[in-house]
């Protein structure tokens, strides 16, 4: 049996591009940047699979047949990124520790049913809006602010899956 993969770090992008909650499981403090880039530079690719996602079906297929997972996004250094992004263009990324192991999809698919239903029951909560000033009403992509405290129950269920996964 292989071993289960390291998560490294979680992202969190909206449909506008910008990121919600980017979250590192690594010790090293000046890796927090390192992940922003990873975050950053995956959405292009991200982006051209989608594209090509649409060139080879029609949209109402690609949305029904359940197109989520991208796979494996590109390697850098000591890392495999993999893309996730939802029917509403939420993005998720996360980054894998390299290793001599092969990483199933099943698992990795695992990781981001997770992930994405931890999204969705922070963004179920009926009270995220509360406080929220009047422009924010009008434009949402405020509410959408990394690190903002709203997403805290976001923060402590990414949290959790991550220390799931990495002492597995």
């Amino acid at each position: 049996m292989s071993p289960a993969p390291r998560l490294n770090a979680v992202a969190y992008i909206s449909f506008q591009n910008h990121p919600i909650l980017v979250r590192t499981f690594v010790n090293n403090q000046r890796d927090d940047l390192k992940y922003h880039y990873v975050a950053h530079t995956s959405l292009d690719v991200i982006e051209e699979r989608v594209l090509n996602l649409f060139n080879r079906f029609d949209s109402v297929a690609a949305t029904k047949g359940g197109e989520c997972y991208l796979g494996h996004l590109y390697s850098m250094e000591d890392l495999a990124v993999y893309g996730w992004i939802s029917p509403s263009k939420l993005k998720i990324v996360i980054a894998l520790a390299l290793t001599d192991a092969v990483v199933k999809d099943k698992e990795i698919l695992t990781i981001f049913k997770a992930l994405h239903l931890a999204y969705h029951r922070a963004l179920s909560n009926p009270f995220l809006r509360l406080d929220a000033p009047a422009e924010v009403l009008n434009d949402p992509a405020a509410l959408l602010i990394s690190g903002n405290a709203r997403w805290k129950s976001l923060t402590k269920r990414v949290d959790a899956i991550g220390k799931a996964i990495n002492d597995a």
